[in-house]
């Protein structure tokens, strides 16, 4: 017997947020008079700054870091409390991040349309959360989190404008909008919004992120603050890829199935978002100021509040039984889980020029996730809710000795339902002016994500609640930083009770596994530019290997992205050109596949794909505070072989030709 009770779910679409949009044309209009930048190589905030380890305990401010040619007054302050300065210099790099995720995104190959999902070619098991996350992970890829959220100080207000086109009937803008109001007032606003049609049916992508920031001081300097309110709606339609025949379409060349619209796919009734809303709020107090008596001592304390909802809506108009088995419901299928989350965390940091920095901390996690009912399958129940506080404890040092800069980070639940604990130690050394060395350790205890212990599902077989061990995971990682040798980065990890998503071998649908096995995996990776006058070749190269007996963690051996450039001042220095090829390659692996209903990939082990070349030719430009960006992607795709996926049944793109522009202005 089946029975299950249903309660009604609110249906949302995602659209643009118009006020916004008027309002970011009004500044627009405002600023087009603004006088000239009195240095060019201004701009690209939180696209090109550069991370660097957390400092636990500085409670003065930021640590600045200086980049060659950047004007320090435009700065760019991570959650992490770090500081770097905007920069409008076009180079390579800046080629790598022009993209829909604005930033590098080697390692990741992204479907067909823009703004769909990515498949993982190589993973980094590094690890200091202590909660499980969401779930629907092939959705976050462009989520923003609190982490990806910067701050800014600017004695002008500063305005970027990024534009991409899409594929068919759409494109892809990010507006961004910051000002001081005062020495000590700044706010930030910004958007991304993007719809894109997409070549094949039934793939229409429509996305927005909306945020804003401020961040203030007190007049005596004692007191900080800064906070974002950030709201976020991924929208994908789902066909489930090519059917059989449109596979072996696709793959034979026929000049007749090159228009893709044609070639049939899975269904065109189903679709998948993401919705979320977060406000953040991080403040700290000097209870000793830097310029008191005891000036070699600091002593702040530290507040954080998070408060964040989501949910993950699958929604179909008739059941595919073929993709994916029996169902309650024939028709208007509608799936919906929600996640509120309530963090809340206080700092003591002590600072000493002797002892160093350290940091003292306890938080507490409120999560309610789950669904609105109770489902009842051949007899068992399924719960619908996950509920509870889990309180956490936790300490950070940095210390700099004797040319060492020392920096670790430990953490643990110590009430709740979710256990969990972590310990990083990294050490870093500059050997001469030229070479750095890192070396670092960490060790971590979590529980998987939320959809793994608890789902429900119109379609029967995705309806699951199950008690997994913690996934446990080691990682030794070593990196030598040379401006004139290389970058070479070496991380060797092994993983206990992995967790992952495999098509079961009865029922033959997609629902999550625990590895009894452990995984051994090992990541080299080499960055290397060489230079010949105005020539450049850059090189980013990986070999990864795995020792998995149950072939659950599947990688490519080697991945590597080349690309050969030239570069030069043009017309008297008024245009600064770069053109050059990219080619991206990695070798033939057991590709993970993608489900729509979880938006999870999941492990298959029946077909081998890559080892197809991608070749792009681009030719990009810089007037002034702008940057131009034309690009013909995948330009070999019609003599090299239709083999090219993104996922199993899910073709990567043709060769097509696309334009964008990064805008900036200066008041």
């Amino acid at each position: 017997m089946i029975v299950t009770l249903k309660g009604n779910t609110n249906k949302r679409k995602p659209q643009l947020n118009t006020i916004f949009l008027v309002s970011v044309f009004l500044l627009f209009a405002n600023i087009i008079g603004a006088q000239e930048n009195p240095d060019e190589r201004l701009a690209t905030p939180s696209q090109d700054s550069i991370r660097e380890p957390e400092h636990p305990g500085a409670a003065d401010g930021n640590k600045k870091v200086r980049l060659k040619g950047d004007i320090d007054e435009y700065q760019i302050i991570s959650y992490r409390n770090d500081t770097t300065f905007v920069d409008t210099t076009l180079s390579i790099q800046k080629d790598y991040k022009f993209n829909y995720l604005r930033k590098d995104n080697f390692g990741l190959i992204p479907f067909s349309n823009l703004g769909q999902t990515y498949n993982s070619l190589t993973y980094n098991f590094e690890n200091t959360r202590l909660m499980p996350l969401f779930g629907a992970r092939a959705r976050h890829f462009n989520y923003m989190e609190v982490e990806d959220i910067n701050y800014y100080r600017v004695p002008t207000p500063l305005t970027e404008l990024f534009y991409r086109t899409a594929f068919e009937q759409g494109q892809l803008v990010d507006a961004f909008f910051t000002a001081n109001m005062s020495p000590r007032l700044n706010f930030s606003i910004a958007y991304k919004g993007l719809r894109s049609l997409g070549k094949y049916q039934h793939l229409l992508t429509s996305t927005g992120n909306f945020r804003f920031t401020l961040s203030y001081a007190t007049k005596n300097d004692r007191y900080h603050a800064r906070g974002h309110w950030v709201t976020q709606d991924l929208m994908n339609q789902e066909n489930g890829g090519l059917d059989e025949d449109s596979v072996l379409n696709f793959e034979s060349g026929n000049p007749e199935f090159l228009d893709r619209s044609i070639l049939e796919v899975g269904f065109e009734d189903a679709q998948n978002i993401v919705v979320g809303k977060r406000y953040h709020l991080d403040h700290h107090y000097k209870i000793i100021k830097q310029n008191d008596s005891l000036a070699k001592n600091k002593l702040t304390i530290n507040h954080i509040i998070t408060a964040e909802s989501k949910y993950y809506q699958y929604e179909q108009t008739t059941a595919n039984t073929t993709f994916f088995g029996s169902s309650f419901n024939a028709s208007n299928l509608s799936d919906k889980v929600t996640l509120k989350t309530l963090y809340n965390e206080l700092q003591l940091n002590y600072s000493n020029n002797i002892i160093g920095d350290l940091q003292l901390n306890v938080n507490d996690s409120y999560y309610n996730y789950g669904y609105d009912q109770l489902v009842l399958v051949n007899g068992e129940t399924i719960a619908n809710r996950l509920k509870g506080d889990v309180v956490a404890v936790g300490g950070k040092y940095h210390k700099q000795y004797k040319g060492f800069d020392l920096v670790g980070d430990i953490g643990a639940n110590i009430a709740g339902d979710f256990d969990g604990n972590y310990i990083k130690a990294e050490a870093s050394f500059k050997l001469n002016n030229d070479i750095e060395a890192i070396a670092s350790i960490n060790h971590s205890s979590k529980a998987p994500n939320f959809n793994t212990l608890l789902y429900q599902s119109n379609y029967l077989d995705y309806n699951w609640q199950n008690d997994f061990s913690n996934q446990e995971t080691q990682q030794l990682a070593f990196k030598l930083k040379s401006d004139k040798w290389a970058n070479i980065s070496v991380d060797f990890s092994t993983i206990d009770n992995y967790v992952y998503f495999k098509e079961d071998q009865v029922s033959g649908q997609v629902s999550p596994f625990q590895n009894n096995e452990t995984i051994t995996y090992l990541r080299v990776r080499l960055d290397k530019e060489f230079r010949l006058g105005k020539f450049a070749l850059n090189n980013t190269i990986e070999y990864q290997n795995v020792d998995d007996a149950n072939q659950v963690l599947n990688v490519p051996e080697f991945n590597t992205r080349n690309t050969l450039y030239f570069s030069s001042h043009m017309f008297n220095k008024a245009l600064f050109l770069q053109t050059g090829v990219t080619f991206n390659y990695f070798t033939k692996y057991y590709m993970n596949a993608y489900n729509p209903v979880l938006a999870e990939f999941y492990v298959q082990n029946d077909r081998e794909y890559g080892n197809f070349p991608r070749l792009d030719y681009f030719v990009n430009a810089k007037i002034r505070q702008t940057r131009l960006y034309l690009k013909a992607e995948h330009f070999n795709s019609s003599f090299t072989g239709y083999n090219y996926y993104s996922a199993p049944n899910n073709p990567y793109r043709d060769f097509i030709v696309r334009f964008g522009v990064v805008w900036n202005f200066f008041l």
